[in-house]
């Protein structure tokens, strides 16, 4: 029987879904990656680094009892849905130090476990196994609980691309592909991901200096924002992802915008405490406030983004990346309009191998 810690199997991104044969297609599921131990009454939850994950989420331990067999090892997500999506958020609180509120959203808001690969099952060590093998053995399983399932799963490319552009309005992240003749590979990007890109143009309202450098030296990332319906202006995310000699060249291109950047700047002060979203605040990560240096508001950049997430405002749920300035267009027309939605979907259909729009 394997035994913990296991390197799980990554993916590398590619810009298409593989149209050639041979591939086996799954949806990306935006969770926790967790790994599941069960060898007779002990069960154990490993995170995609190796750590434990069962005093988060002592509800799958219920779940995992009653779903599977004495011995087996699965590789798979662990999700949250929320009105009938998948909500990050509500996944994330869940890594909290305090037991009681653990407890309290284990019942309120219950996690769930997609499981998408089998690594042993008995005395059998499925890893050197290809993955149409391993996915066959995977589905003659029957979880008898409707906190554990098996992943939709297809050989078709054009299902894959289906699947792309609906079960995104479910909270799903893009497509997984693997290759049918090969083992599991922990540790290595033997998998692809392609997932969902799209660019908005923000307000530059903001930087932090980078940690290598001394203050006006080299910038560290960008802060970007969006106007909602009244004019509000939220922070949804930043660009950090530049090369040292990009960082000091915007440390001296953006130096002149700090001079005034105070001044009725609208994530400082009283009117920020009207339920804007602003950067730097204390939360269950931080203790104390990331430090930030308001600019004046006269700069718009394009950045691409993969998908949103919070509700209303939302923000970009992964860092966005700098495409280009943008000297055509004015702050005050940066609004969240221009933010694609996704048309809703149902997550249950996902979940149980079924496309049904609605």
């Amino acid at each position: 029987m394997l035994t913990p810690p296991i390197k799980p199997m990554l993916a590398s991104p590619v810009k298409r879904i593989p149209d050639e044969p041979g591939w086996l297609f799954e949806p990306k599921w935006d969770g926790y990656r967790c790994l599941v131990f069960r060898e007779g009454d002990e069960i154990f939850m490993q995170s995609r680094s190796g750590k434990p994950l069962q005093r988060y989420f002592p509800e799958m331990l219920t779940a995992f009892a009653e779903a599977l067999p004495e011995r087996i090892v699965l590789d798979g997500e662990l999700i949250v849905a929320l009105n009938g999506r998948l909500d990050f958020d509500s996944l994330s609180e869940r890594v909290h130090p305090a037991r009681s509120r653990i407890e309290l959203l284990a019942e309120t808001k219950p996690a769930q476990f997609v499981a998408f690969d089998l690594l042993a099952l008995g005395d059998a060590d499925a890893r050197g196994e290809p993955v149409r093998q391993r996915r066959e053995a995977l589905s003659t399983l029957e979880f008898t609980t409707e906190r554990v399932h098996l992943t939709p799963a297809t050989e078709s490319a054009a299902t894959a691309g289906t699947w792309f552009e609906l079960f995104e309005g479910a909270g799903l992240d893009g497509v997984m592909g693997k290759r049918l003749d090969s083992p599991y590979q922990p540790g290595k990007r033997s998998m692809v991901k392609i997932k969902h890109s799209r660019t908005a143009d923000c307000v530059l309202a903001g930087l932090r200096w980078h940690v290598d450098g001394e203050p006006g030296e080299l910038v560290g990332s960008l802060l970007l924002g969006l106007h909602d319906s009244h004019g509000v202006l939220h922070h949804v995310g930043v660009v950090g992802s530049f090369p040292v000699a990009r960082r000091r060249a915007l440390a001296e291109e953006l130096a002149p915008l700090i001079s005034g950047g105070e001044a009725d700047h609208p994530w400082l002060g009283p009117g920020a405490e009207d339920g804007r979203r602003i950067p730097g605040g204390i939360n269950r990560w931080r203790s104390e406030e990331q430090p930030w240096v308001p600019l004046r508001r006269e700069r718009v950049l394009e950045v691409s983004y993969e998908h949103t997430e919070g509700g209303v405002p939302s923000r970009f749920r992964h860092n966005a990346q700098f495409l280009r300035w943008r000297p055509d267009r004015e702050p005050d027309s940066c609004t969240y309009e221009q933010l694609e939605e996704p048309v809703n979907f149902d997550l249950d259909a996902v979940l149980a191998g079924r496309v049904r729009a609605r």
